[in-house]
Order: structure tokens, then sequence, then C-alpha cells
């Protein structure tokens, strides 16, 4: 989730090089969301009843890691593209990775637990990290982050209370 539309969204429609970026997405995305299942926390009492009211089926799964700054791709191409597409950057509060969900610290709210959830929800639908990034990634390339149906579906979901 971010606060703020990315600004360069579309010069990265045109980026030559994305394809071959995909797998090395995949993998990074797949690595985050170990890390995050082995080192987070499950959903609050609290969390909880919101995951189950956003669509989440299997909420037991999910982990919460509160973070200062989430870990940046090393690759620097992907690192790039990342900061490109508005995945990562300085407005970005939360970020979603299978049944891992990175929150920065000072920022964690029933809406943006609400918002991660429902994406937790969008990757059980799609099966996997690597069903769902391609399709993500296309939503965010095809019509920025705003207007990204996921993105839009997600913010539809956002709730203060379960």
């Amino acid at each position: 989730m971010r606060t703020v539309p990315p600004r360069r969204a579309s010069s990265v429609r045109q980026h030559p090089v994305l394809s071959r970026l995909l797998p090395r997405a995949i993998a990074w995305a797949d690595a985050q969301s170990q890390e995050i299942c082995a080192r987070g926390a499950p959903l609050s009492p609290q969390q909880l009843p919101l995951a189950i009211a956003v669509g989440v089926t299997r909420p037991e799964l999910v982990r919460v890691c509160e973070v200062n700054r989430v870990p940046a791709p090393e690759d620097p191409e992907l690192r790039e593209t990342a900061l490109d597409l508005g995945l990562l950057g300085p407005t970005m509060i939360g970020i979603t990775f299978g049944y891992g969900i990175y929150l920065m610290n000072g920022h964690v709210t029933n809406r943006l637990v609400s918002h991660e959830c429902r994406h937790v929800q969008q990757y059980e639908a799609a099966g996997s990290i690597a069903a769902f990034l391609p399709v993500y990634l296309d939503q965010l390339l095809t019509f920025g982050y705003d207007d990204a149906p996921l993105e839009v579906d997600a913010r539809s979901h956002e709730r203060d209370q379960a």
C-alpha cells in the first residue's frame, strides 16, 4: 500500500527487461514471504477478524513483520524496477508476499491491515506468488498503481473494524 501514486509508472510500460526480471521478482518475493513467515507474528486477536472479513481463507497462516524499512532487492535492476512501479519507496507503508506482510512501524492501523490482508486473499485466489505476481505487475504497468484493479479491490476492502 502506498499513500502517493508512483511518478514513473508510465515510463515502465515500455521497460525492455520486465519479462526477463519476472523470474527474479518471483524469487525475491518468495524469499521475502519465507523470511516474514519464519520471524513474523501471527495476526493479533484484533487483526484476525479483519482478515476473515476481507476473505482470507487461511488467516492462521498470515504472519506480520513490523519493520523500519522493507528490504529492497539486492539486484540493482530489480530494485530500480520495483521503485519505478511504486512497489517500494519512501511512501510505502505495507507490502504483502503470499501469507507474509511487512508493515512499517508507526503506521499499523486496521485500514492498513485489512488492505494488506485483502492482498493475502488475492494471493490465495491466484494460488501462489508465481501466479499472482505476473497479473499484479501487468496491472501496474497497464493502469498505474492507483488504478490497478487489484489495488482498487484492496482499497475497497479497507475497514476500521471487522
